[in-house]
């Protein structure tokens, strides 16, 4: 704790001291007032500014300190000044104490608050910051709720102090009133109950829900605005309840949901279904590296205890089996599946018309028009190619194209670092390309840790990758018939030379085409939508890689629930968009897996944790088969066994990661998992064994010396 801070707890505490040993607080009772009413009126008539500023003094200070009191004093300003001035004073008063009560909060906790809960405060945060206003006057307009408590705990928040100050005013003003001119009947009163009769509580409480009733008339208002240029397009009936636009992991989820709950939804899809998780991401990657790893352990014969071995690859075969691997994945996305589910699967292109239309360009030519309650936006996202000079002269590949190849290139350039960039440099390279990556920022893969970028850089270099960071791709040449990549590193130019060039530097959002332009649905990377993944039409949504904030395929079916159920059951029923618990795995070798923060988003965000780290090199099944390298790293609450986050570095770290994602979603601390059986011997064990190293760095040593002594002294 700072000076300041330091100094303010010791005034306050003073203060807080000296109320209750003089025992102030006789001082603001009714019988005390009433007592002393004819003294205090004389007082007045002689000396009115006085009076008043006396009187804003005291009632500032005991709303900033939080004294009890100031109801009493309010009907006291009623008696003393009369309604109107009574109602300024207090109006006032109440409100410069309220703000200052609130900076003292904010002053002394909220940093505090912030850093130890600030991962289970992320959507009250938001939220506040986003209609902080409206939660404040629905509180302020509720006096049941004592407002000393409501002025600390929104001293934690983000809102604004002018917000909170002007806000405070405005909806403590009906209490105050109400208060204020009780007061002036005070000879009337013989307790504070005496004057909130249950028909005025209830009005109060009325109006506390007035703000989240204007809220939702202010949407409905704003929906009618928005929907007014279509007001003559909309249909008396609909054909569907739904239609979803693309049919990859987002549309194809949201499809079979609205299909299961008996509606009619008509899925749209204009090439093939499945979309880039099986057809050109995912899938075929995954079978790629397969059989990457399987030439990798070839090499590592002698690891294994084996002299030598042999493998002779045919690229073209390799390629051919990533195709047969797709083909067999195929049904499980047919059309015929999902017609049998009962989605009407549609196969053409779709462009959004109106809020309730949507025109059809069948494969075959023929144009209808579908007329629907809801649409979901499902379009999915594409290789992002940066604009660098002659680039379009490489013929370049991209995660799109690569799948056709059958001719292996000799020298592979690979344009990204992260993931997809990442797993392609490393399986090419396995396969026998010579490959050199390209990555602009100083280290692969830069969502993850350091440690963890290290460990993959080193075993990318340890297999004969030619890895060069804080490098700047600038120009593509060809120079003397050979295909030249102009780049900088440490300020100076680079030349690389390569027979093919891999692009894999992210992915954009598809965006155009779909009518969202004519229909003036904003987009930015990607389609804007709020928690509960609406546009600005309150009937189209959008959900997967189209929507974002993750591009994942297990993200997309986690928002195509949400988008499925708000598009056909609002607004009887909504859910705002959960991503408190999003796992991802880069399918590299050592496997990288993580849940929640890692470490460097831990410090970027101000997060206080404790990282627990057991090396994987120590495990008995990695050893036996080999694979003893990588880590598992916990982020946790400082002094408990809550998780922030977890990454996994090693072989399967993407199955590893599935017990921390289960026992963060469910609030499973490190205790629980140390006392869970883990078999033996299997890679799961390192999951336990890192919650037995938090727990041995928090053992309680002076129990621990106690029961030494005890042991000790049963020897004797």
């Amino acid at each position: 704790m700072n000076k300041k801070k330091l100094g303010l707890v010791i005034v306050l505490l003073a203060l807080i001291t000296s109320y209750f040993i003089f025992d102030l607080g006789r001082f603001f009772n009714l019988d005390f007032f009433k007592s002393q009413q004819a003294a205090i009126e004389t007082y007045r008539a002689a000396n009115p500014w006085a009076t008043a500023g006396i009187f804003f003094a005291v009632y500032v200070t005991v709303t900033a300190l939080s004294f009890p009191g100031a109801a009493v004093l309010t009907l006291a300003a009623g008696a003393i000044f009369g309604l109107l001035t009574g109602l300024l004073i207090v109006s006032f008063a109440s409100s410069i104490g309220a703000t200052l009560a609130f900076l003292a909060s904010r002053f002394l906790l909220r940093d505090w608050v912030q850093s130890r809960f600030g991962d289970r405060l992320k959507a009250l945060n938001a939220g506040v910051k986003k209609d902080g206003g409206f939660y404040l006057f629905t509180l302020r307009l509720v006096p049941a709720l004592p407002f000393f408590v409501i002025n600390l705990v929104m001293g934690l928040t983000p809102i604004r102090t002018t917000t909170f100050y002007w806000v405070s005013q405005i909806g403590m003003l009906a209490g105050t009133i109400v208060y204020v001119n009780a007061g002036t009947q005070l000879g009337q009163i013989d307790s504070l109950s005496g004057i909130l009769s249950p028909g005025l509580i209830g009005s109060f409480a009325l109006l506390g829900i007035f703000p989240l009733i204007a809220k939702k008339i202010v949407a409905a208002v704003q929906a009618k605005k928005v929907y007014a240029r279509w007001a003559d397009k909309k249909p008396a009936t609909f054909d569907r309840n739904l239609v979803v636009i693309g049919g990859g992991s987002a549309g194809l989820v949201t499809s079979y949901i609205a299909a299961a709950v008996k509606s009619k939804v008509t899925l749209i899809e204009r090439h093939k279904l499945g979309g880039d998780c099986l057809n050109t991401g995912c899938v075929p990657s995954k079978a790629l590296i397969r059989s990457a790893k399987f030439l990798s352990h070839v090499e590592r014969a002698q690891e294994f205890g084996i002299d030598s071995a042999e493998a002779k690859m045919d690229f073209a075969k390799v390629m051919e089996r990533v195709q047969s691997v797709v083909k067999a994945i195929e049904p499980h996305d047919s059309v015929e599946r999902y017609t049998g589910l009962g989605v009407d699967v549609v196969e053409g292109s779709a462009k959004i018309t109106s809020p309730w239309t949507v025109e059809v360009t069948h494969n075959d030519g023929r144009i209808e028009t579908l007329t629907t309650r809801a649409i979901v936006i499902a379009t999915g996202a594409r290789p992002f190619v940066p604009p660098i000079p002659g680039i379009d002269e490489m013929d370049y590949l991209t995660s799109d194209n690569l799948w056709a190849l059958r001719e292996q290139p000799r020298r592979l350039l690979v344009l990204g670092g992260g993931p997809i960039g990442s797993e392609l440099t490393q399986a090419f390279a396995r396969l026998g390309s010579q490959v050199t990556q390209i990555e602009m920022l100083p280290r692969i893969m830069a969502r993850e840790d350091e440690d963890v970028s290290q460990l993959v850089m080193e075993r990318f270099i340890a297999e004969g990758i030619d890895v060069r960071v804080g490098t700047k791709a600038k120009q593509f040449v060809i120079e003397d018939g050979e295909k030249v990549l102009i780049a900088e590193h440490e300020g100076k130019d680079v030349r690389i030379p390569f027979d093919a060039v891999l692009v894999a530097v992210g992915r954009a959002a598809n965006l155009t085409g779909f009518g969202l332009e004519e229909m003036g649905i904003p987009t930015g990377k990607t389609v804007e939508t709020n928690e509960f993944l609406q546009t600005i039409y309150p009937n189209i949504y959008a959900a997967g890689d189209v929507a974002g904030p993750f591009q994942f395929t297990h993200t997309a079916a986690h928002q195509a629930w949400y988008a499925a159920v708000n598009a056909l059951f609002d607004p009887f029923k909504t859910f705002k968009a959960d991503y408190s618990v999003i796992p991802w795995a880069t399918f590299v070798e050592p496997e990288v897996a993580r849940v929640g923060l890692n470490e460097a988003d831990a410090r970027a965000e101000g997060i206080a944790y404790e990282a627990t780290k057991f090396g994987i090199d120590d495990l008995d099944r990695a050893i036996a088969d080999s694979e003893a390298h990588g880590f598992v790293k916990v982020l946790t609450v400082p002094g408990k066994d809550r998780i922030l986050g977890v990454t996994i570095v090693g072989e399967h770290a993407g199955d590893l990661i599935a017990e921390y994602v289960l026992a963060m979603k469910h609030g499973i601390g490190l205790n629980k998992i140390l006392g869970t059986i883990h078999i033996y011997p299997t890679m799961a064990e390192a999951n336990k064994y890192v919650a037995g190293e938090w727990k041995r760095a928090h053992a309680p040593q002076k129990l621990l010396e106690w029961v030494g002594r005890f042991h000790a002294w049963r020897r004797a």
